[in-house]
């Protein structure tokens, strides 16, 4: 096991880091023997959050650590088209059903790390395929002023961003590419109690208020922030994180129906090439210090190592109505359901 990260340490700034962390660096085949000592990450959290966790990683146990900062959709795709040689050891961040539907194609090893005894059950596989390392709550991000040109109040509901008056002014990535976005679709599921055509009927019906879908989660934090749309469907960590660039007319406000939640993920894929440091990327994952790094590096999620400090920009969970997210079955359907929106939703016309 990893040693535990040294909390009186400050964490490295974003450039040292980012000396340290490559944000491109990909493994050549046949290059096992010359990696062997290099762990190799496939990181969904944001690019800074990615660069402070390789670059902590590596000055605590002192094996070198690279990432490459992919989407949830995109590592997917990466891990699949690699798996006869894979270029990454570690998949880390991005919302769990990524990982399950990674795993019923073979793409992960599982894995229970000793300190996996810590994260509560409701955060990790059983099988230890994937292991939760934060937890984010899906909110809006509203531009107040935006919305008060419109004369349209913040939406506390799912219904409320069907208004006819919000045209064009909604943001919300494309599933295919974003966790966040197949979290907000699959929230849909649920809360239409498990039926994909009621959840896709009603993604039809916002698809007129959508300005566009884009690649990346966050980036409809970022159109809120430029007074592009008035409101982003983001996880609301990200909103809280754009309101600190200097955008205060953003705030965050929640579906009153309920609102689905990522548990962002750990995992070891399978046929890496450095199996025993990718294990220890792991076992140093899922301790208190390592999770509180990521408000240095304005990161809000909540950790899921109840030893871990909660940043007090952390959305408060056990004040919001979530719905029942189930993990596993969110990415057994993944790949229909992505398929059908594609399909039927995002090549519609408005």
């Amino acid at each position: 096991m990893a040693s535990p990260l040294v909390r009186s340490r400050p964490v490295l700034s974003i450039g040292a880091a980012l000396v340290l962390a490559c944000s491109g660096c990909t493994r050549a085949p046949g290059a096992a023997s010359a990696d062997a000592g290099k762990v190799v990450v496939a990181c969904g959290a944001t690019e800074e959050w990615c660069a402070a966790m390789t670059s902590v990683f590596t000055s605590e146990t002192g094996i070198p650590a690279e990432f490459v900062r992919l989407s949830s959709g995109e590592a997917l795709a990466r891990i699949k088209a690699g798996r006869a040689d894979p270029e990454f050891d570690v998949w880390h961040g991005g919302p769990a059903d990524g990982y399950a539907a990674a795993a019923d194609d073979g793409l992960l090893q599982d894995y229970v790390s000793p300190n996996a005894a810590t994260i509560p059950d409701r955060y990790k596989d059983r099988d230890g395929t994937w292991t939760g390392v934060y937890v984010g709550v899906l909110g809006f991000c509203d531009n107040t002023e935006v919305l008060a040109e419109k004369h349209v109040p913040a939406p506390t509901s799912w219904e409320g961003l069907l208004d006819p008056a919000l045209r064009q002014n909604v943001g919300i990535a494309h599933p295919a590419t974003s966790g966040t976005a197949y979290t907000a679709l699959w929230t849909q599921v649920v809360l239409h109690r498990g039926a994909d055509d009621e959840a896709l009927a009603y993604m039809r019906r916002l698809h007129p208020n959508v300005l566009q879908y884009s690649k990346s989660g966050a980036a409809p934090a970022q159109q809120a922030a430029r007074g592009e749309i008035g409101v982003g469907v983001v996880f609301s960590h990200d909103c809280v994180a754009t309101r600190e660039q200097g955008f205060t007319d953003l705030r965050v406000t929640f579906p009153a129906e309920g609102t689905g939640y990522e548990v962002g993920g750990v995992a070891l894929v399978k046929g890496a090439h450095n199996v025993a440091g990718a294990k220890k990327y792991i076992d140093w994952a899922l301790t208190p210090g390592a999770q509180e790094i990521g408000p240095t590096v304005h990161a809000y999620q909540a950790p899921t190592n109840p030893a871990a400090k909660r940043s007090d920009k952390t959305a408060d969970l056990a004040a919001l109505k979530l719905v029942d997210y189930d993990s596993t079955a969110a990415g057994a359907r993944k790949l229909d359901l992505v398929r059908r929106f594609d399909a039927e939703i995002a090549k519609a016309p408005r």
